[in-house]
């Protein structure tokens, strides 16, 4: 059988499309990652705001915002000295919910449902 070539284009971009999406969701994974990005879901926010939003050091929440950032999860924006992270999009904010809804769901906090 003879396959054109752009069925190899279509599965080189599906596969490119798997690995990025498997990425997000390993950088999902992280219970403080995910904090984070729970709280961004709510609006922009510093490190100060996001350390003490997640009860989590400010050295530690500057090493999580670094990866989401170069992940390209989430921008930033100058205010002054401070540093002003928000979500890059809405699907990465329902991501998140659908993840803490599917959350809810296992710890038997919301009735199943299709």
């Amino acid at each position: 059988m003879h396959l054109s070539a752009a069925y190899a284009v279509q599965v080189r971009d599906e596969s490119e499309r798997l690995a990025a999406a498997a990425e997000i969701l390993g950088l999902l994974a992280d219970r403080t990652r995910l904090a984070l990005l729970q709280r961004l879901s709510t609006g922009e926010a510093d490190v100060t705001t996001l350390a003490e939003a997640t009860d989590v050091a400010r050295p530690s929440v500057s090493q999580h915002l670094a990866r989401l950032r170069l992940a390209g999860l989430v921008g930033t924006r100058k205010e002054g000295r401070r540093v002003v992270y928000r979500l890059r999009h809405g699907h990465l904010r329902r991501l998140v919910d659908e993840a803490l809804n599917a959350a809810d769901h296992q710890l038997g906090r919301l009735p199943p449902h299709d």
